[in-house]
């Protein structure tokens, strides 16, 4: 079957062809412009699941150049020793109302 061989619409060779055996998908694209196009034309279902198995493919990275996870630990970390700290959701209400009413 050569180059273009078909497993279940899986990569074999260097194309992808449809599960169906329509029209596959050449893999000497050039630009990530080229496949997110082709991703983007891909019904929901198959983009999520592309979505799925491109993520999954990702180490699992924790980037926080502005610290905001360690910010928000150590609040955490305050809250829970002192819960007094805390206010409640109509507290908080209040307080963007008056500030937004300028008292």
């Amino acid at each position: 079957m050569g180059a273009r061989e078909r497993v279940d619409g899986e990569v074999t060779g260097r194309s992808v062809l449809a599960p169906d055996g329509g029209a596959g998908y050449f893999l000497g694209m050039s630009t990530i412009a080229e496949v997110e196009r082709l991703a983007l034309d891909l019904p929901e279902g198959d983009r999520a699941l592309l979505a799925a198995h491109l993520l999954q493919s990702l180490p699992p990275v924790l980037d926080d150049e502005d610290e905001g996870i360690a910010e928000a630990l150590r609040r955490a970390a305050d809250f829970k020793s002192n819960p007094n700290i805390g206010m409640s959701l109509e507290q908080l209400d209040e307080r963007i109302k008056s500030r937004r009413e300028g008292r």
